[in-house]
């Protein structure tokens, strides 16, 4: 998993962290409507969120 950001480019992960950005707001409408079904995709989507703003940091401080 921890690979799976580090090989992407920097575009990609920009278009990454977009795309986890309105999965995250997709889950969050569909939680509080109570169409959710698993809660915990709510924390696994955060986590990748800040997987992704790591890997962007890690390159700009190189």
């Amino acid at each position: 998993m921890k690979n799976e950001f580090h090989n992407l480019t920097d575009v990609e992960l920009q278009e990454k962290l977009k795309s986890l950005k309105g999965e995250l707001f997709n889950l969050r409408f569909r939680h509080a409507s109570g169409q959710l079904e698993n809660p915990l995709s709510i924390r696994i989507c955060k986590r990748d969120i800040a997987r992704v703003n790591t890997e962007i940091r890690a390159r700009q401080a190189k």
